[in-house]
């Protein structure tokens, strides 16, 4: 597909622009208001692709829970397989668009590869995630960062005390949920690993307060969030940090969602979910 098309597709769904102005650039790109409305489902996320992981798999325990938060009950989806004893725990955070069925498959996958998943849902404090994902997009920047944060800190709390679990945690981000995983890097010492997808890094003052073990994954194409990668990169090279960076080159931002035909690159999410769990294995041990 066309660059321009998903860098302006970028705009609207990660920086907030307004939906009038994303259709009106949009027209001018593909010719005219119809093409615009006609390539539409291209650009989005069709949520009906997002069950790789049948939600009644038999061989999972899966439902949502509520876990106590800096904000109150927070929402979240479990994931666990059935057999077996205590596993480690992730913390799955999702992108922009909220606790959605994309991420809640991500989270049984997760489930399958050996580890117990909890996705919290961050928009708890405001209703929770709504079905229109624009509107839960809207949502997402009204919500107060620091408390956001602690409200995941109490899903590791959660995780960390669980009797199924073996006391590890890790965390995994998406996009927005990738600049959360970060955050979680800094401002906890009780996860072990962190995997941000895309995700904008901590401030660079806040790096040295990172004891966790870093997996980041980039986009070559992601020329919003690339801006950031190399003085991030070296501040963990300065602090120390265990940390292991990839770029994807070719790949867009969100490559790994399955469930948007535009930025999804089978290649590289196959690879970085690959590196990602054995990742997480190795530094979840106990």
């Amino acid at each position: 597909m066309n660059q321009d098309l998903i860098r302006l597709h970028a705009q609207y769904r990660e920086e907030g622009m307004d939906r009038r102005e994303f259709l009106k650039k949009l027209a001018l790109l593909t010719g005219g208001s119809a093409s615009a409305l006609t390539l539409l489902p291209l650009l989005g996320y069709d949520q009906a692709q997002a069950e790789t992981i049948p939600r009644d798999d038999p061989r999972l325990d899966a439902d949502y829970l509520e876990y106590p938060g800096k904000t109150g009950k927070i929402r979240a989806y479990w994931a666990g397989e059935k057999a077996g004893g205590k596993r480690p725990g992730v913390i799955v955070i999702h992108e922009n668009r909220g606790l959605n069925p994309h991420i809640e498959d991500i989270t049984r996958r997760m489930a399958l590869e050996g580890f117990h998943a909890l996705a919290p849902d961050a928009l708890s404090p405001l209703g929770g995630t709504p079905a229109d994902p624009d509107e839960a997009r809207d949502l997402i920047g009204k919500l107060d960062s620091g408390r956001t944060v602690d409200n995941f800190i109490a899903a590791v709390q959660y995780l960390t005390t669980h009797p199924k679990t073996t006391g590890r945690v890790g965390v995994v981000g998406f996009c927005w949920g990738g600049a959360m995983a970060n955050q979680l890097a800094v401002r906890t010492q009780d996860i072990q690993a962190a995997v941000p997808f895309y995700g904008m890094p901590p401030a660079l003052t806040e790096v040295p307060k990172i004891k966790a073990a870093l997996l980041l994954h980039y986009a070559g194409l992601d020329e919003r969030i690339n801006k950031a990668v190399p003085d991030y990169e070296a501040a963990l090279k300065s602090s120390r940090i265990d940390y292991t960076l990839h770029m994807y080159e070719g790949a867009e931002h969100a490559f790994l969602n399955d469930t948007n035909a535009s930025r999804y690159h089978p290649q590289a999410a196959d690879l970085a979910w690959k590196r990602t769990i054995e990742f997480l294995r190795e530094k979840l041990k106990t």
